[in-house]
């Protein structure tokens, strides 16, 4: 299990860098700002992760993460440079990247002891912290907090789904795989059909 999940979090990584970088592009920022920003949405959540379990940082840790996303953000960077992309077309690997991140985030909490309800809250940190962190940095209003399809609650659910089948004793490799699809499927199908949560209505 544990080499799985490195390798899962590896890709959270590259994926999470590239979708940076894509919407860095949206803004047309050079390659430094392009760098900076897919660096800060592939490390900002398991960055929040690791400081509130008082765990040392996953990326200090081991630089193999810092350099999987630095190398990534440069490669994207001289792919698409110049050409027009479509405006949501980040939003595909965003949910990938979603998926994976909130499946280590959570198991990552567990084996750190941390309780059911709070391991998945922070599975949910290391996935949605790296979005806000781009969206801030490109001066958009962050996706999560945006009234749209589901985001968070589809990342938590996957958590949750996840956490359920351990506690059911299925094995750990199989209920990630199940909680990492649930997200997905939950994130694209919302985009698809714009599933969305109930909204903050005032009367007048």
């Amino acid at each position: 299990m544990d080499t799985l999940l490195y390798w899962i979090g590896m890709a959270a990584v590259a994926v999470n860098a590239l979708t940076g970088v894509l919407d860095a592009g949206r803004k047309q920022m050079d390659l430094i700002g392009a760098v900076l920003v897919g660096a800060a949405t592939a490390l900002g959540g398991g960055t929040v992760r690791d400081i509130l379990l008082d765990r040392q940082v996953f990326w200090i840790a081991d630089q193999a993460y810092l350099v999987v996303a630095l190398v990534t953000a440069l490669l994207v960077f001289f792919a698409v440079r110049g050409m027009k992309l479509p405006p949501r077309l980040f939003l595909i690997p965003d949910a990938v990247g979603l998926a994976l991140f909130t499946i280590v985030g959570t198991q990552i909490a567990l084996a750190w002891q941390a309780p059911w309800l709070v391991a998945s809250l922070l599975g949910v940190t290391t996935g949605v912290v790296g979005g806000v962190l781009r969206d801030v940095l490109c001066n958009e209003v962050p996706l999560i907090f945006v009234r749209g399809e589901l985001y968070a609650s589809a990342a938590w659910c996957g958590a949750l789904a996840m956490i359920g089948l351990q506690a059911l004793d299925v094995d750990a490799v199989i209920a990630a795989w199940v909680g990492m699809a649930a997200i997905l499927v939950l994130r694209l199908a919302a985009m698809a059909w714009r599933i969305t949560l109930p909204t903050y209505t005032a009367k007048q």
